[in-house]
């Protein structure tokens, strides 16, 4: 016999048991637990839309151990990546003993595949920063930076991340810490003997807020730094992570506005003690506020590339990094 709803073998429900198994309704469905003539319902809200671009730093690839750039560019298509962000070095694809033409190669190969070429990055500007107090370093580190631009512009990209200077490098504790009216100067002089060589090729030098590197340690830093160039050729590269151990990418977004020309998405959690590179989690992965942060990216106007930049290739299975993020971040622009 099939008990009635005033039976005593019934079993009485509770609101949050029914709460609770209506969370468990499939996607997209409508959630409904009858009780006699009550009714709880939990339709799914759809995701809000975002018209930016989804980018990856290769940096999260095993490049150049176990894939070649080809294999690179071609997996963050098919995983389907809108750009790729490419890495110089002093032994790479892009470094220092190549060539226009192995620029144009590579920009041909991207295009020939049907992935753009989002940025160029470089860690060299920590081993060669802009404002050391060694004017050895200070003049590679200008060298190279003319080589990233023409580099930039020989792969078809108007991004160049740039870090303009560094008062101190935890990771270099033997290196002689810059004071800050000397690192400013020294930075703005850096910048300044640039621009003209990157006004000429059409591209931006992107300067990217560290914090590690205890400069620009504000917006209102940034802004000003920025602004002093009074240059379209000048802007800003906002990583969400950087500020992430003390700040909140949300608010600095509004005060930066229109100057925001390349974003790295780095996620970042405020869970750990660990300070380091390690600190930086997949994407998803942490405690960064991303629907308040791609609002944020909405209300500024930016529809530019989110790369996701993370420094550790998985050991086994590297691919699966590659698409788990592309699913990442088609679920933070909806289109999942």
């Amino acid at each position: 016999m099939k008990p009635s709803p005033n039976d005593s073998t019934f079993p009485r429900l509770s609101r949050r048991q029914l709460l609770s198994y209506a969370a468990f309704a499939p996607a997209g469905a409508t959630a409904t637990a009858a009780l006699g003539d009550a009714t709880l319902q939990a339709p799914a809200a759809p995701g809000k839309r975002y018209m930016m671009l989804k980018s990856i730093n290769l940096w999260a690839f095993p490049y150049p151990e176990k894939m070649d750039l080809r294999r690179c560019l071609q997996l963050a298509k098919d995983a389907g990546f809108d750009g790729i962000e490419l890495n110089y070095d002093l032994e790479n694809d892009l470094s220092p003993e190549k060539s226009t033409d192995d620029y144009h190669r590579i920009r041909a190969m991207a295009e020939e595949i049907g992935i753009r070429i989002s940025g160029v990055c470089s860690f060299l500007f920590w081993p060669y920063p802009l404002t050391s107090n060694d004017p050895v370093e200070r003049a590679r580190g200008m060298e190279l930076a003319e080589l990233m631009i023409r580099a930039a512009h020989a792969l078809g990209t108007e991004n160049l991340l740039v870090v303009p200077g560094a008062v101190h490098m935890p990771w270099r504790p033997e290196h002689e810490p810059t004071p800050n009216d000397v690192c400013h100067r020294r930075a703005r002089e850096a910048i300044g003997r640039l621009l003209p060589i990157a006004e000429r090729l059409g591209v931006h030098l992107n300067i990217e807020n560290i914090f590690f590197n205890g400069f620009l340690l504000s917006p209102f830093e940034m802004v000003d730094f920025v602004d002093s160039f009074d240059s379209p050729f000048v802007r800003v590269h906002f990583d969400t992570g950087n500020i992430m151990e003390y700040q909140f990418p949300e608010h600095w977004i509004p005060i930066l506005g229109d100057r925001i020309q390349n974003v790295h998405l780095k996620e970042y959690s405020k869970k750990g003690t660990d300070h380091s590179l390690e600190a930086f989690r997949p994407l998803l992965d942490g405690t960064t506020n991303w629907p308040a942060v791609m609002d944020a990216f909405e209300h500024v106007g930016y529809d530019g590339f989110l790369t996701f930049e993370y420094f550790h290739p998985y050991a086994h299975y590297p691919e699966a990094l590659i698409y788990q993020t592309a699913d990442s971040l088609d679920r933070l622009l909806g289109r999942k």
